[in-house]
């Protein structure tokens, strides 16, 4: 059974993203947009059903989920399908108008998010489509997909479903489909690849090569580096919050490994990345894929860098933080023709090409916690720390309400009761909170000396929860003949708390620089 950690919170310091979601994409842009109804004709094929487009409507910007808004020059036809346990799925195929028979195809997988709609890859489907290719794209799963819970073979599945529907297109050559993968869909579609010989060649975009939680702890904590932040807040507190949350069941698929799968894909690859991805590390990741790739027998593949994009290789005016909705220049003219020629017989040899991608610090290795760094265990020091803290100054205020106030055995009790309460809740909450704002748009709020004002104030209050643990420790020691049962028991409790507080100060990077 998955151990789960019962604090709610936790749950928003997923996905900051991110980080990894597609961009949206807005209308197309040059000549009037329709929304094409899907009503002349009906072709069925096994498990894909068809609505060829006829008539258009009249002019409308883009919904989704549902049918999208196409240029002039394209057509569109909705498309239904099985995904993974038989979830019926829904998409839209983009074509050129008047289309040449026997044209290749492709599938658009998305990036991280739940049900995510087709029309977020809208950009890219209509760039492709201009250059001579049938794009399927489709409305993402919700169920089954969350925060909690994904699974990247289901995705590929889902992805397979979607290539079936196009091989099953009229006017495309089956043996001429592939699928491109943005981000997240850098997981999928090598498992799809490498599952199914449908799958003529794979296109990646912002691919990753390393585990999604040696991935995500990197994109945050350097986020938090480009905001100035350096030691321990970005050192150990960030990187041990993820190992807690993944530990407690809360971040899906957190130690999948991919360079098997990727060693398994035998079809030609193209992998680009721009040199300004803030969410996947562009310069440890390429290398990892041409090795994997090398090492199952694969030189048919191509790795291009393209300068000034962000990490979905769309174009970015301030070094990945911003997505436009252009995509890099000549990123599209790429994709249209290593895709003919790839289809046409004449695969690509191993090369590479394109600026050095910026990446101002490497990943390190997140390994699953020990016992007594595990999510139970950071919940039961959690659990004595709110009794103990709190505790104390509580049972201070009713007995002064009775009438029955006495004073403490030392003023450090006082210390160590309000400023351990205040330090506990004060850094998971301002580590929740940087996490939820981390990747690329990190705010630590004012930097002082590489450290944020806050976490400045977290340590000295830390120091202090130290400090106040050892003079009480050494007041009652002095004075343990006269200190009542009740004020044992009261003292113990919060001494238990303070003794357990320092090495999980330590851990967490508090009494750290």
């Amino acid at each position: 059974m998955r151990r789960i950690l019962p604090a709610v919170a936790v749950a928003a310091c997923l996905l900051t993203t991110p980080g990894t979601a597609a961009a949206a994409a807005p209308a197309p842009a040059g000549g009037a947009t329709t929304i094409v109804t899907a009503a002349a004709r009906t072709i069925t094929t096994g498990s894909v059903t068809t609505r060829a487009a006829t008539t258009p409507a009249a002019t409308s910007t883009a919904v989704a989920p549902g049918p999208v808004a196409v240029p002039a020059d394209l057509t569109a036809a909705e498309v239904s399908f099985q995904g993974s346990g038989g979830l019926a799925m829904h998409g839209t195929v983009l074509s050129p108008a008047g289309a040449k028979p026997a044209r290749p195809g492709i599938v658009l997988i998305h990036g991280a998010g739940t049900g995510t709609p087709r029309a977020k890859l809208m950009v890219e489907a209509v760039e492709f489509a201009r250059r001579g290719m049938s794009v399927l794209i489709y409305d993402k799963r919700s169920e089954g997909y969350s925060l909690f819970q994904r699974s990247y073979t289901v995705l590929a599945e889902d992805a397979l479903g979607a290539v079936a529907a196009l091989r099953a297109q009229p006017g495309i050559d089956p043996a001429k489909v592939g699928i491109w993968g943005l981000s997240e869909g850098g997981w999928v579609a090598p498992i799809a690849a490498a599952r199914s010989a449908d799958v003529a060649f794979i296109v990646l975009v912002g691919a990753n090569g390393l585990p999604p939680l040696r991935q995500q702890t990197w994109a945050v904590a350097a986020g938090l580096r480009k905001a100035g932040v350096s030691g321990s807040l970005v050192d150990r507190a960030e990187l041990n919050l993820y190992r807690t949350i993944a530990d407690g069941g809360m971040f899906p698929e957190p130690y999948y490994d991919p360079e098997p799968t990727i060693a398994a894909v035998h079809r030609p690859v193209l992998a680009i990345w721009g040199t300004h991805d803030l969410l996947t590390p562009p310069r440890e990741t390429p290398p990892i894929f041409a090795k994997a790739l090398e090492k199952g027998g694969n030189t048919h593949y191509t790795f291009r860098f393209f300068p000034g994009a962000d990490h979905a290789a769309h174009q970015s005016p301030d070094g990945g933080v911003t997505r436009l909705p252009e995509l890099a220049p000549g990123y599209a003219d790429l994709v249209g023709s290593w895709v003919r020629d790839v289809t046409a017989g004449k695969p690509p040899m191993a090369g590479s090409s394109g600026p050095t991608p910026e990446q101002a610090s490497r990943t390190v290795p997140v390994p699953p916690p020990a016992w007594w760094e595990s999510a139970p265990a950071q919940l039961a020091a959690l659990v004595l720390f709110v009794v103990a803290f709190a505790a104390y100054p509580m049972v201070a205020l009713v007995r002064r309400l009775r009438g029955r106030g006495r004073p403490p055995v030392a003023k450090a009790a006082r210390v160590l009761g309000a400023a351990g309460f205040v330090t506990v809740l004060g850094s998971f909450s301002y580590l929740f909170y940087l996490v939820m704002t981390g990747g690329k748009l990190a705010a630590p709020g004012p930097v002082l000396a590489g450290r944020p004002l806050i976490w400045l104030a977290l340590q000295a209050l830390a120091v202090a929860c130290a400090a106040a643990t050892v003079l009480t420790a050494r007041a009652w020691w002095r004075t343990r003949g006269s200190v009542p049962q009740g004020e044992r028991v009261r003292l113990g409790l919060l001494l238990a708390g303070g003794t357990v507080f320092i090495p999980w100060a330590l851990y967490w990077g508090l009494l750290l620089p």
